[in-house]
C-alpha cells in the first residue's frame, strides 16, 4: 500500500481537490440518485474517495443519511444504497487530497450535531489559514475527527450559528474568518447554501430542474441530469436556496473585480471540456490556447495529436489554425480506475502503458506534434515521447498548452515544491532533452488573460505572484503534528 501511495503521489499528472454538488427538492422528491449521477459527471475532479448525505426537510429535523467510501462513485454506492437514502435535500462530493490524508474519515461530506441541529458540508478548495484556524478551536476545547480543513470550516459556520439568527448568516461570518480558496455546499434541515471565496479560485454555479434547485461546481453536472444553468455563484457570494424556492444573495465578502484570481488550470485542464466557467467555454479557451501555440512555436509536421483527455481540444486547435491535419494517436484505456495496482517506480512504463497505448498505423514514418496540458515533473512526458518513436514516429515536437510551472500552488492544485518541478533551474532546452523531444514550446504567459476571456486570472504556479500572500510555509499534506 505503502509504495502505491507514494507511486501516486509521483504521478506527472495534475490533480484538482474536490468536485461539489447539493441539490433542494421542493417537490419532495428523493435527491440521492440524482446527487450520484450529478458526482459522476464530476469524477474528474476527484478520484480518492466519494460521499452522499441527505434528509427530509418535512420529516424529523436535523435526522441526515449518509454514506462516504473511498474509490470512485460507481465504487462507492449501490443501488440498494441510494434506495435507502431517503430525503428531498442532500449534498454530495468527489476528493482528491491536496490537504489531509486520503483515508476513509477524511471522506465528504461531513455532517456535524449540534445544539442547533445538523449540518452537512462539502469543500473544493484549500485554505491557507486551516492551521491557525484550527489552532483557535483546539484551544477552546473542539475535537477533531479529520485532518483536513474542511472540518474547520464545519466547526466555524457552526460556533457562527450560536451567535446569529441564520444558517446563512452563519456561513458568511465563517467565511469572513477564511483566507484561501473555498467552493462550499452547505445543507441545513431546511436550507441549501452555496458561498465561494471572494477571489473566485474555484467554480461553482446553480441551476434548476423542475422544482429542485442545484448548486454545483461545473455546468456539465448540470447537464448530466437534465437541469438548466441559472448563473455562476459569484466570487464572495452566499447564496440560500430557501423552502419557498426563493434564491437569496448575499455579497459581504465581495472584492473588486480587479482583485480576483480564478484558478487557470480549470480552463487549462481541471475542469471538463463541456463546461462553462464564469461565462467562458472551455472547449473554446483550450482550442484558443492551441490556436496560439501554432501562431507562437509553428513547426513543420505531418500530423497534430493531443495527450488525452485535456490536450484533445488544444491539439484541434493547433491543427486549425496551422492547416496540419488533426489525428489520434492514443488509445486510451478508459475502465484503469483507482483500484488499478501500480508497479513499482522501476516499472513506470508499464503503468503508462496500460492507460494509454499508441496506434502504430497513425503515427508511424511521420513528423508528430504532440499537445499536452502540462509537464510536472517530465517522467510520463520522456514515456509518451519515447513510446511515440517506438510506435515508428519520424519526429516528436512537443507543444504545451500552459507556460511553465515553476511555484507551487497553496489553494487546492497539486503541484509540488519547486525542487520537484522539471522547469525549476532548467531552460526550455534542457527540458526538451530530458523529455526526448525534437523540440519543445510552452504556451506564452500573456496569452493567458485572453484564454480565460479577460476575467482576472491566478497565474502564482508560473509567476510566484498570488492574488493574495501566501503562507510563510509550505501548510499541504496532513495537518497532523
Amino acid at each position: 500500500m505503502q509504495e502505491m501511495i507514494q507511486e501516486a503521489a509521483a504521478s506527472e499528472k495534475l490533480h484538482e481537490e474536490c468536485g461539489v454538488f447539493g441539490i433542494y427538492d421542493l417537490d419532495g422528491a428523493d435527491v440521492a440518485s440524482t446527487i450520484y449521477y450529478g458526482l459522476f459527471a464530476l469524477q474528474h475532479r476527484g478520484q480518492e474517495s466519494c460521499g452522499i448525505a441527505v434528509s427530509e426537510t418535512y420529516g424529523p429535523k436535523g435526522k441526515v443519511t449518509s454514506h462516504k467510501d473511498m474509490g470512485l462513485v460507481s465504487e462507492g454506492f449501490t443501488a440498494d444504497q441510494l434506495k435507502s437514502m431517503k430525503g428531498d435535500i442532500g449534498v454530495g462530493h468527489v476528493r482528491y487530497s491536496t490537504a489531509g490524508a486520503s483515508t476513509r474519515e477524511n471522506a465528504q461530506p461531513l455532517v456535524l450535531n449540534y445544539v442547533k441541529g445538523t449540518l452537512a458540508l462539502a469543500h473544493n478548495g484549500n485554505l491557507i489559514n486551516a492551521i491557525d484556524l484550527r489552532h483557535d478551536l483546539e484551544y477552546t476545547g473542539a475535537i477533531f475527527q479529520t485532518t483536513i480543513d474542511s472540518e474547520v470550516i464545519a466547526y466555524h459556520i457552526a460556533r457562527e450559528r450560536l451567535r446569529t439568527g441564520t444558517v446563512e448568516e452563519a456561513v458568511q461570518r465563517a467565511t469572513h474568518r477564511m483566507k484561501g480558496a473555498y467552493s462550499l455546499v452547505v445543507m441545513s434541515p431546511r436550507k441549501l447554501i452555496g458561498a465561494r471565496d471572494p477571489f473566485g479560485f474555484k467554480p461553482l454555479c446553480i441551476g434548476k430542474r423542475d422544482n429542485a434547485y442545484i448548486i454545483t461546481s461545473e455546468t456539465c453536472a448540470l447537464d448530466t441530469i437534465g437541469a438548466e444553468f441559472v448563473r455562476d455563484v459569484l466570487p464572495g457570494e452566499v447564496v440560500t436556496i430557501t423552502d419557498k424556492g426563493e434564491v437569496l444573495s448575499d455579497m459581504k465578502n465581495a472584492i473588486p473585480r480587479e482583485k480576483q484570481g480564478r484558478c487557470i488550470f480549470e480552463y487549462i485542464y481541471f475542469a471538463r471540456m463541456d463546461s462553462r466557467f464564469d461565462g467562458v467555454s472551455v472547449y473554446d479557451a483550450r482550442i484558443m490556447a492551441g490556436r496560439f501555440l501554432a501562431k507562437d512555436s509553428p513547426v513543420d509536421a505531418d500530423l497534430v495529436v493531443g495527450v488525452p483527455e485535456s490536450g484533445n481540444a488544444a491539439a484541434l486547435g493547433y491543427a486549425m489554425e496551422s492547416g496540419i491535419p488533426y489525428g489520434v494517436a492514443f488509445m486510451k484505456n478508459s475502465y484503469v480506475g483507482r483500484t488499478f495496482i501500480k508497479p513499482k517506480q522501476s516499472s513506470r512504463q508499464q503503468s503508462v502503458r496500460v492507460k494509454l497505448n499508441v496506434i502504430r498505423e497513425a503515427v508511424e514514418g511521420k513528423r508528430i506534434i504532440m499537445i499536452d496540458d502540462s509537464i510536472v515533473r517530465g517522467t510520463t512526458s520522456n514515456l509518451i515521447v519515447n513510446m511515440l518513436k517506438e510506435g515508428g514516429a519520424k519526429e516528436v515536437h512537443v507543444r504545451i498548452s500552459s507556460p511553465p510551472f515553476l511555484w507551487p500552488c497553496y489553494f487546492g492544485t497539486d503541484i509540488p515544491v519547486r525542487e520537484q518541478l522539471i522547469a525549476y533551474n532548467r531552460s526550455v532546452e534542457d527540458i526538451r532533452r530530458i523529455i526526448g523531444a525534437d523540440s519543445l514550446a510552452y504556451l506564452q504567459i500573456d496569452r493567458l488573460d485572453a484564454m480565460a476571456g479577460g476575467l482576472p486570472i491566478c497565474r502564482g504556479c508560473f509567476t510566484g505572484e498570488y492574488p493574495l500572500e501566501p503562507p510563510e510555509e509550505d501548510i499541504r499534506g496532513d495537518y497532523e503534528r
